[in-house]
């Protein structure tokens, strides 16, 4: 979701790319949540940090305090952001409650992401 929000919101601002400690592939409930927001992320992919460790970036944000204290080492001059966020894939939810559970998150994430890029 945040990658999805730092792309839309950016504008080209910024070159996102997005990555986990694990690969679970897209979660449907979040493809939905962001839909419902107007953003298309049902192209993205699950990818893992590991694959980009060869790149040089200006800026880690992490969103899980489990990616946080496992998020690799990235060489230069890095900066690390850290925000966790409430995985909604693990509320034992169904239905709307579940989908308002996925958006109350969604809308942290969005909050989270204008207010980086308002920084820039």
């Amino acid at each position: 979701m945040a990658h999805g929000y730092l792309k839309a919101l950016g504008k080209g601002k910024i070159n996102v790319l997005s990555a986990g400690v694990e690969t679970h592939g897209l979660n449907q409930d979040a493809v939905e949540s962001m839909k419902r927001d107007g953003i298309d992320i049902s192209d993205h992919t699950s990818n893992l940090m590991s694959d980009y460790m060869d790149i040089d970036f200006d800026v880690v944000i992490t969103v899980c305090d489990n990616a946080n204290e496992r998020c690799p080492y990235f060489p230069g001059k890095v900066l690390r952001i850290h925000q966790n966020f409430e995985d909604p894939s693990k509320a034992t939810l169904a239905g709307d409650d579940r989908a308002q559970e996925f958006d109350r998150i969604r809308n942290k994430i969005r909050g989270f992401s204008q207010n980086f890029l308002d920084q820039l």
